[in-house]
């Protein structure tokens, strides 16, 4: 809804119909992509309520209803009840994490018949909402460290639950709350720091502890050169520290007959240079030199640790991470993304036709109807019909933020971007 305008004279009144066109294309496109992967040709009735296809419309006609009542509903009434709705969740996860169902190694499914719910999609809404509620209390800051920890302690309670349900990739959308947050106004300084360290964790599997150590300081210090227009001063740095524990390391092993590798004799020489670097803000009374030593020297301690981090994962989570990050020749492991892979490349310019892609029809994609949809898009649609889609679904995630941009209160532009999060979440990981 757009609440930026008044238009309350009609019940469709302060409907965004963009943004509801969007979604009716893209709820076409799911339905017509389910229904090609999950299409059987002998099935003695194509009607039943065991196809995946019909169960996505059934689920369509739902949302249908529900958006109607909610129209019919009073806006105020969300803001309302937005705490309520989070405690429900939280009882539902809890619930299922006792009563549910284990679906590939996850439970946090029940399942009533023919009908199965994941309460983590339900939960996410209530956890939008109450989100929003907390951000629009009069006495909330987002530059507060107190507002922050509650925003917090907030969604880390949802993603406690879903780790013990084992369920662990549900709870990671709440990081994509981060999009709002920053959207809303939080330090850049709270944010980069956050995703700096999650890289720096996937990329230590990829490279040895004295590249990503080399890496670090001409990263840091180059952003601390462009930030201060200090390239004078960081290029006698960097040269004096390079050339010193070349110096030092040459030394050690040569003259003095002590072995030390190279890694360790850079990081002694460039953690004693932190002590300089800080004398050097002080006088030149450059504040933000502090935050890069101190994130700098966080960084360099969570590098080695990296592999301890990860040997407290459960194994099919340290399967996703090797299989992402392509560093294991398990071809067990690397099935899902190559058939993946094939099936979307086979579409070529414009795909095979609807109903036509080999790949999916014959089972060689798994989970073809749900997690690998996109590979349907890729193989009948080709890379025509496959950007077309991104497009679609772009567009509809800025139309969700402009929404979130006309709201005139806060409660109406955090909800908004949230969805907007999710659904950018979703995408990246989905199709990515």
């Amino acid at each position: 809804m757009q609440y930026g305008v008044e238009k309350r004279d009609s019940l469709f009144g302060s409907v965004d119909y963009v943004a509801l066109l969007l979604y009716l294309l893209l709820v076409a496109v799911g339905i017509t992509a389910v229904l090609s992967a999950s299409w059987v040709e002998d099935s003695e009735n194509i009607f039943a309520f065991s196809h995946n296809y019909i169960k996505q419309i059934v689920w369509l006609g739902i949302s249908l209803v529900m958006g109607l009542v909610i129209l019919l509903l009073d806006r105020s009434l969300w803001h309302k009840i937005a705490y309520f709705l989070y405690a429900a969740a939280i009882l539902a996860l809890i619930a299922t994490l006792i009563f549910g169902r284990t679906v590939n190694g996850a439970k946090a499914w029940f399942e009533f018949g023919p009908i199965r719910l994941q309460t983590m999609e339900f939960a996410k809404i209530a956890i939008a909402l109450a989100t929003a509620r907390l951000m629009s209390e009069y006495n909330f800051s987002i530059s507060s460290f107190r507002s922050i920890v509650k925003v917090a302690l907030l969604l880390l309670v949802p993603l406690a639950i879903t780790y013990l349900q084992n369920d662990t990739g549900s709870g990671l959308v709440l990081c994509s709350f981060l999009f709002m947050l920053y959207r809303e106004g939080l330090n850049k300084w709270l944010c980069i720091p956050i995703i700096f360290i999650a890289a720096l964790f996937l990329l230590s599997f990829l490279f040895s502890p004295t590249v990503l150590l080399v890496a670090l300081i001409l990263v840091f210090t180059l952003s601390e050169s462009f930030a201060n227009r200090n390239w004078r001063h960081s290029v006698l740095y960097l040269a004096s520290l390079f050339g010193g524990s070349t110096l030092l390391f040459l030394l050690l092993n040569t003259v003095l007959a002590v072995s030390f590798d190279y890694y360790s004799v850079l990081l002694a020489t460039t953690l004693l240079s932190m002590i300089g670097v800080c004398v050097y803000a002080y006088r030149a009374r450059m504040r933000n030199i502090y935050v890069m030593v101190l994130l700098f020297v966080v960084s360099v301690f969570i590098t080695p640790t990296s592999n301890a981090m990860f040997n407290l994962l459960k194994p099919h989570q340290q399967n996703r991470i090797m299989t992402f990050l392509g560093i294991t020749d398990d071809a067990t492991l690397n099935y899902k993304v190559r058939q993946s892979k094939i099936a979307i490349g086979s579409g070529r310019l414009f795909g095979k036709g609807y109903l036509q892609g080999s790949h999916i029809r014959y089972g060689l994609v798994p989970e073809k109807h749900t997690d690998f949809i996109f590979c349907t898009i890729g193989e009948e649609f080709g890379f025509f019909g496959s950007v077309v889609v991104l497009c679609l679904i772009m567009a509809f995630i800025f139309r969700l933020m402009r929404m979130g941009d006309n709201q005139r209160e806060t409660f109406g532009r955090v909800y908004c971007y949230i969805v907007a999060s999710i659904l950018l979440f979703h995408t990246l990981i989905n199709v990515g």
